[in-house]
């Protein structure tokens, strides 16, 4: 009884191996047909080549967990995928992978399948459904080096000086530039260091100090020094956009005392809100 058991166990073991390798291997299928499609196979046009699709496996889980009636955002939420975009698509019926290709070829599919904006795909699929999940993952970026965006950012700074603004219900009159100081993008860097890392947003440190404390650290002796912060931005010209709409941050940016500026960004995909950046402002003794 025993060997008979253990010959039907192993026989069973068999077809449920034979099974899964069947099912991953048209799952690695039906990647590469999306693929295909993605770059303009069939009647799925394509007006520009796109880079194909990166099979992730967790939004495999993803689409599993979709197979199962969970929703989008927490399915991506519990797999620990943080995503700037995402869409699925849901295909059932009798032969489903069979047909899958053809089912998809359509034109709101073939629309999902070339976003241009999604990077990584996911695919679920068991006997009568099939479901696909595309995302682009969160991966802040500024896309410049520490030293271009520090002097992208001092030149729009001393652009927008170089006329009179209003900042809110202040009105200020034209500003002379400001220069380059090396302490005070030291001390930028830290606090947006910090920031990122720590994932909190403000000009308290987690010291307790303030901007002038951390001035005074990085070796600087002002007359006068403001500080501004923001984070999200992925380049200059939007974190100059951000402070420009403030009017405390953009009555620093046209303050008079200031005669010198440093800036930097810190970049933490962890954190909140993917990129920091601290501009400090001074003027030495």
């Amino acid at each position: 009884m025993r060997s008979r058991i253990w010959a039907d166990s192993r026989r069973v073991l068999s077809f449920l191996l034979f099974l899964g390798l069947s099912l991953d291997a048209a799952a690695g299928d039906l990647y590469a047909d999306i693929n295909r499609l993605r770059a303009g196979a069939g009647d799925c046009v394509a007006a520009y080549q796109l880079p194909p699709l990166r099979p992730q496996a967790a939004l495999e889980r993803v689409a599993r967990s979709l197979a199962r009636g969970d929703e989008m955002q927490h399915a991506l939420t519990t797999v620990g995928y943080r995503a700037t975009r995402s869409s699925a698509l849901w295909l059932m019926g009798d032969g489903v992978r069979a047909q899958a290709p053809q089912m998809l070829a359509r034109r709101g599919s073939c629309e999902k399948l070339q976003d241009a904006a999604v990077t990584e795909i996911g695919i679920y699929q068991d006997a009568r459904q099939v479901w696909i999940v595309m995302a682009a993952p969160f991966a802040p970026s500024v896309g410049q080096s520490e030293e271009a965006a520090g002097q992208h950012v001092l030149e729009l700074v001393n652009q927008f000086r170089a006329a009179p603004r209003r900042c809110g219900s202040t009105a200020f009159n034209a500003a002379r530039p400001v220069r380059w100081n090396t302490a005070l993008a030291g001390s930028s860097q830290r606090h947006a260091e910090e920031m990122a890392r720590y994932n909190y947003f403000s000009h308290s440190g987690r010291d307790g100090s303030e901007p002038a404390d951390r001035v005074l650290r990085a070796g600087y002796r002002y007359r006068a020094t403001g500080e501004n912060i923001a984070a999200g931005q992925m380049n200059p010209e939007d974190v100059m956009a951000a402070w420009i709409k403030s009017p405390g941050h953009c009555a620093n940016l046209m303050n008079p005392a200031y005669t010198e500026m440093g800036v930097a960004f810190a970049v933490d995909p962890r954190s909140s809100m993917g990129v920091y950046w601290t501009q400090t402002f001074g003027r030495p003794r």
